[in-house]
């Protein structure tokens, strides 16, 4: 028995079958240990990884400046419909009119399985991300009521600081650079800067016949602008004038179909409007020095407070231009829209490069207005009155160029009317075919202007004479005797033809007919001839569906238009409610809410949908 246990238990020493057993146990357990290390990686990944994805899904949405939530909001109701809202560590917004940026992270952390067994329990998974969505410019066009009616109630002092204000809060959420803003103050008429006119293809007629040449060129000129081919220089040192331009005043005569679209092209033939005053009775033609009537329809050329500034981006210039409007003149919504959006018309572009070129406008705008097709630009107008379109004058063709019938005698300050041939016989000379003028200083008829002829002076003297003398032969008796003598003397000065321009620029048409026409016109003749024939207007009802009609062509071409009735009748309050491109983009104020329309304008542009 012993023998036989022995045998076996030596047996058994001797056997090594079960070696390896041990061994690959061990092997198991240290690649079981290294499998379970890569799983809890797996699983720590495949978190990270979701997590990542609802972090960058959550940031672009926030980023995204088409939709009006409060970003933080957006990333938190993501990670929440995740079932990770524990995980949201941090948001971080910081927009502007022109951009939004949203920076996120997040951070979990998972037990692991395998891990643990050389002392790491659980591994900790961040996430994070930047989104960024950038518009590359704001072009703003403020179309802002300066008409007469503005001066009450102070409604222009109330409209200044609130456009004050708008500017200051588009300037502190904007980057510099990236906003311009063009402001058109309008009344009766739009008036633009001699630099802008200069360049538009502009005359009398509306046939384009005018050469504009750069001063370079020795051309006459007034500052650094060029002038009109035929120019003088008008006696104030200032103002240049042509045959078929002027420069007393820079305002477009629109018709009705320019209101169909947005664009004001400079190679297009635009019809120049006269420099005239229908309102006033006033005639600076022998003032020393000549002045310009007073109240005219186009705000004369030094009137730089009621001229458009055009993209400009320095806010203190911005403001100090507002603080300079006053409240004078008729309302015409329809004009102000259209050089509102024709500033924002691609079309501008020849126009802004030259500014640019001179230092008007700031080289950070090079290449504005931006193509509609552009996606880095939105363009915004905001269009404010307190009243409703009235009348607009105009001069009729047929007086707006040319010579006049009116001389004028500049040394002796005196007119003179041309009114046909003599068939009348009206200065009793006997010749009936000789050219007539009447002059008004003296209510006489003429066959020449006064200064373009010659008169009889007779002189007469009075002498003693001697009758009787005495023998000594001096003189006994003396008497009075009268000698007379005639002498041909030339008028004085000279008469020059006034073409009809100069006319109307210095003389009024109600001073013109009560001064030169009805001295010798039936009265009723003198004013249908002379003003009424020559002054002609655009009413309310065609100048609302005009302004309608240029609105409709700004929303088409993705322009966001904002409207403001301030104290409006509902007469304007209809136009600006058809025009704004939706109930929400209309403000309805009186007051001091005009400053809160502003403010929920300058809002509200930070999250205006991209049209591109």
């Amino acid at each position: 028995m012993q023998k036989r246990s022995a045998g076996w238990l030596q047996q058994f020493s001797k056997d090594e079958s079960g070696v390896l057993v041990g061994f690959a146990l061990f092997l198991f357990l240290i690649i079981l240990m290294i499998g379970g290390v890569g799983i809890d990686l797996i699983r720590s990944e495949m978190a990270r990884t979701k997590m990542q994805h609802t972090l960058d899904r959550a940031i672009l949405a926030a980023a995204d400046m088409q939709q009006d939530l409060d970003p933080k909001v957006v990333v938190e109701e993501y990670f929440a419909k995740a079932g990770m809202s524990d995980y949201l560590t941090s948001v971080v917004v910081d927009q502007g009119l022109n951009y939004r940026t949203v920076e996120a992270s997040a951070k979990t952390s998972i037990n692991t399985h395998f891990m643990k067994l050389n002392g790491v329990d659980t591994l900790n998974v961040p996430a994070s991300g930047r989104a960024e969505e950038r518009i590359g410019g704001v072009e703003i066009s403020m179309v802002l009521d300066v008409s007469g009616s503005m001066g009450s109630n102070s409604r222009l002092y109330n409209l200044k600081n609130a456009a004050k204000d708008f500017i200051d809060t588009l300037d502190e959420n904007t980057e510099d650079g990236k906003l311009s803003v063009s402001i058109v103050p309008y009344a009766t008429q739009v008036a633009l800067p001699r630099n802008i006119f200069n360049r538009l293809n502009a005359s009398l007629d509306g046939s384009g016949d005018v050469d504009r040449t750069d001063v370079a060129s020795g051309s006459p000129s007034l500052g650094d602008t060029p002038v009109a081919h035929d120019a003088f220089v008008d006696p104030d040192g200032d103002a240049v004038t042509g045959a078929n331009a002027h420069d007393y005043s820079h305002c477009i005569h629109f018709e009705g179909d320019d209101f169909n679209t947005t664009s004001v092209t400079p190679d297009e033939r635009l019809k120049q409007a006269v420099h005239f005053s229908p309102w006033s009775d006033f005639d600076g033609r022998d003032d020393d020095p000549k002045k310009l009537v007073s109240s005219p329809v186009c705000p004369d050329y030094k009137d730089s407070s009621r001229h458009v500034m055009a993209l400009q981006k320095d806010k203190t210039k911005l403001k100090n231009f507002i603080d300079s409007f006053y409240a004078k003149g008729n309302t015409s919504l329809d004009v102000g829209m259209k050089w509102g959006t024709a500033l924002l018309d691609p079309a501008m572009q020849p126009v802004v490069d030259h500014l640019i070129d001179t230092n008007v406008v700031s080289s950070d705008f090079d290449g504005r207005p931006y193509g509609y097709s552009e996606a880095r630009s939105l363009k915004v107008i905001v269009l404010m009155t307190d009243g409703q379109n009235t009348s607009q004058y105009y001069v009729e063709d047929g007086y707006r160029n040319g010579e006049s019938n009116i001389w004028w005698n500049d040394q002796e300050e005196k007119y003179s009317v041309y009114v046909g041939e003599d068939e009348g016989d009206y200065d009793n000379d006997g010749n009936t075919t000789e050219p007539m003028f009447y002059w008004p200083h003296s209510n006489q008829w003429k066959d020449h202007a006064y200064g373009e002829g010659e008169y009889e002076e007779t002189t007469t003297t009075t002498e003693w004479v001697c009758k009787s003398y005495r023998r000594n032969g001096s003189c006994k008796r003396y008497r009075k005797v009268k000698r007379t003598s005639t002498v041909v003397v030339n008028e004085p000065g000279s008469a020059e033809v006034v073409t009809y321009p100069d006319l109307w620029a210095y003389t009024s048409l109600e001073s013109n007919v009560e001064d030169n026409y009805e001295p010798w016109m039936y009265d009723s003749e003198a004013w249908d001839d002379w003003y009424y024939d020559v002054r002609k207007y655009v009413g309310r009802t065609t100048k609302d569906a005009r302004t309608r009609a240029i609105c409709e062509a700004a929303k088409a071409k993705n322009i966001v238009v904002f409207t403001i009735g301030f104290e409006a009748p509902s007469g304007g309050t209809a136009v600006l409610k058809d025009c704004a491109s939706s109930d929400a983009h209309y403000f309805d104020v009186d007051g001091l809410e005009i400053s809160d329309a502003f403010a929920a304008i300058a809002s509200s542009i930070a999250q205006l949908r991209l049209t591109q």
